[in-house]
């Protein structure tokens, strides 16, 4: 049993992620049960279809109730946000740490550097990218979690800049970042096969691609 598609699904950027410093261990938990439930999302998703997967099935392959399933997340779609979520956390820690006096080769390079906090999950994410061509409701999610990164990017933009808040700039660059990530992975994924084996580094040269196309902008 679904929960109404229309309720929201916001990005997992609460206040106690984003707070400076470890997690205390409740919050570490918690992430870690909304991961191991959006890893099984996937898994049912992939082999059986969102409509062909229950919220029950996900849960009890997570090991949890569909009770508790339903305190972390309004409906079964929604499910997949922790695999969206670390991506925009980590680029947002690069952005604030990429110095004003530094061009996009020294972004990229902290971004690449970053990688590897996102590989165990990597093949989920592109599994969950690939259903999003054929699956309406994992659609909305993709795009409402690439929506709201956007004003996280941007507020690292403007902190970078020395700015209080985003100006208009700041807001297009932040928007240039997040459609060039997004357009980058969905490439990547609709291009390649899902059987074979990844080639070594072509996920992020398919990114670093895109993001210097983003920085280039309208010229040739």
């Amino acid at each position: 049993m679904s929960r109404d598609a229309r309720a929201p699904v916001g990005v997992a950027m609460t206040p106690s992620t984003a707070r400076m410093g470890r997690p205390p261990l409740t919050e570490r938990r918690k992430a870690a049960t909304r991961l191991e439930i959006a890893r099984e999302a996937v898994r049912l998703f992939t082999t059986n279809g969102v409509g062909g997967t229950s919220a029950e099935e996900i849960a009890a392959a997570a090991g949890i109730s569909a009770r508790t399933l339903w305190r972390y997340f309004p409906n079964k779609e929604s499910c997949v946000l922790p695999l969206l979520t670390g991506g925009i956390e980590v680029t947002r820690r690069c952005l604030r740490s990429w110095r004003p006096d530094q061009g996009v080769t020294e972004l990229l390079d902290a971004m690449r550097d970053s990688a590897g906090e996102l590989a165990a999950d990597r093949t989920a994410l592109l599994n969950l990218v690939r259903l999003t061509g054929s699956e309406p409701g994992l659609r909305a999610v993709w795009l409402e979690a690439h929506r709201e990164a956007e004003p996280v990017f941007a507020a690292a933009l403007a902190q970078r800049a020395g700015m209080s808040s985003p100006d208009l700039v700041i807001t297009v660059q932040a928007a240039m970042i997040n459609t060039a990530l997004r357009t980058a992975v969905e490439h990547y994924a609709f291009h390649t096969d899902p059987a074979a084996a990844e080639e070594a580094g072509l996920l992020e040269a398919t990114v670093n691609q895109a993001m210097l196309a983003a920085a280039r902008g309208l010229s040739p």
